[in-house]
C-alpha cells in the first residue's frame, strides 16, 4: 500500500508540468519547502489536481473522509479510521462499490503529483523501505479520489494488484499505487469518462523501465526519528538484500 510519499518539486515546476495554477497563492512559499517524507498517517496537507477544476493545484488533506462529515469532525474521523488504513489508499477493485469511493469515482477523481513514494520489502520478518521515483526525475502522477468537506478537500490514492516489479519489492501485500502514464493524465480528469474508461486507465501499467527504485534507511519507519530529511531518499546498501 502507498502510505509514504515525497514531494520535493517547486510549485512553479508543478504548475508548468500540469498547466495549472496554485489556488492558495499566499501559501506558495510553504508548498515550495521540500517534503522528503510525507507520512500518510499524519494526514499531511498536500497538493492535488481535482477533476472539478483541472486547471487548479489545490491543497488537500491525505486521508479521504465521507461526504456526510463536517469539517470539525475530520480529525475525530481520522482517529477512528486508523484501524482500516486512515483513508490513505482505496482499492481500485472496489471503486464503484465502496460507500465512500462510489460517490467520487465518476465526478471527483484527482491527480496526486509526487516526486516519489516508498514501499516496504519484507525479508526474514524485517521491513526495508524502498524508494520509487521517475528515472528522469519527473513527477509521478498518482490516481486519486477526493471529497469536499465544507471548505476542506480530502483525498485518497488508488491502488491495484502489483506488477512484477512491485510484487518483487512489496512482497507481502502485493499492491501498488495507480500511476498514470503521462499521455493519459488529462484523460483521468475528463467529466465524460465512464466506468469502463476509468477501469481501462487504472489497468494501464506505468512503464517499469521508467521507474528507479532502491532501498533507503529503515529510519523511515521509526516514529522516534525525523525522517523528513533529504538523506531519507538516498540509497542504503543492505548485505542481506543482495538480490537488489
Amino acid at each position: 500500500m502507498c502510505f509514504h510519499t515525497s514531494q520535493t518539486k517547486k510549485v512553479t515546476f508543478l504548475e508548468k508540468r500540469y498547466d495549472t495554477e496554485l489556488t492558495k497563492s499566499d501559501a506558495r512559499e510553504a508548498y515550495d519547502i521540500p517534503r522528503y517524507h510525507l507520512n500518510g498517517f499524519a494526514h499531511p496537507d498536500m497538493l492535488i489536481i481535482p477533476q472539478e477544476e483541472p486547471s487548479a493545484l489545490a491543497p488537500a488533506l491525505w486521508g479521504i473522509v465521507p461526504n456526510n462529515k463536517k469539517q470539525e469532525q475530520i480529525r475525530d474521523y481520522y482517529k477512528e479510521a486508523v484501524r482500516f488504513g486512515g483513508g490513505l489508499n482505496a482499492q481500485s477493485e472496489k471503486l464503484f462499490e465502496h460507500f465512500i469511493y462510489k460517490h467520487s469515482a465518476l465526478t471527483r477523481r484527482c491527480i496526486v503529483p509526487v516526486s516519489g513514494f516508498f514501499e516496504p520489502h519484507e525479508h526474514k520478518s524485517k521491513k526495508y523501505p524502498f524508494h520509487f521515483k521517475h528515472k528522469e526525475d519527473d513527477v509521478l502522477s498518482l490516481a486519486g479520489l477526493y471529497t469536499l468537506i465544507d471548505n476542506v478537500v480530502t483525498f485518497t490514492i488508488l491502488t491495484k494488484k502489483a506488477s512484477p516489479l512491485f510484487a518483487k519489492i512489496h512482497n507481502k501485500k502485493n499492491r501498488q499505487p495507480v500511476i498514470l502514464q503521462k499521455d493519459f493524465e488529462q484523460d483521468w480528469l475528463k467529466d465524460d469518462l465512464n466506468e469502463n474508461g476509468i477501469t481501462e486507465l487504472i489497468n494501464l501499467n506505468f512503464k517499469e523501465e521508467d521507474l528507479l527504485t532502491y532501498p533507503v534507511s529503515r529510519d523511515l519507519f521509526s516514529p522516534k526519528v525525523n525522517s523528513d530529511v533529504e538523506t531519507i531518499t538516498e540509497k542504503v546498501e543492505y548485505s542481506e538484500l543482495d538480490s537488489f
